[in-house]
């Protein structure tokens, strides 16, 4: 579980990052999945954009993908997800 001062640290990297995947109205694929888990492990932070073709819910799809990536969802603003998880590497230090 992340503080908030480690929430707060988060929402600020990422708001210089760009999207890393996008979801479209094929929704979440077994692809998708996989590349949003490699580049967690190799990123720690990374932004997922969801298309307006999407027609199910932003906050369903966020916690979808955070629940299979084992990951932490930071935030969602607008079309975009912000997931968080901690790699062996250790590239975010709080």
């Amino acid at each position: 579980m992340l503080t908030t001062k480690q929430t707060v640290k988060l929402r600020s990297m990422a708001m210089n990052l760009k999207d890393i995947f996008q979801v479209g109205k094929e929704g979440l694929s077994h692809n998708i999945i996989k590349g949003i888990r490699d580049a967690i492990e190799a990123h720690e932070l990374v932004k997922i954009s969801v298309l307006k073709t999407v027609e199910t819910p932003i906050k369903e799809i966020a916690l979808d993908i955070a629940s299979q990536t084992n990951s932490q969802l930071v935030q969602i603003i607008g079309r975009n997800i912000v997931l968080y998880r901690a790699s062996k590497k250790r590239i975010i230090k709080f």
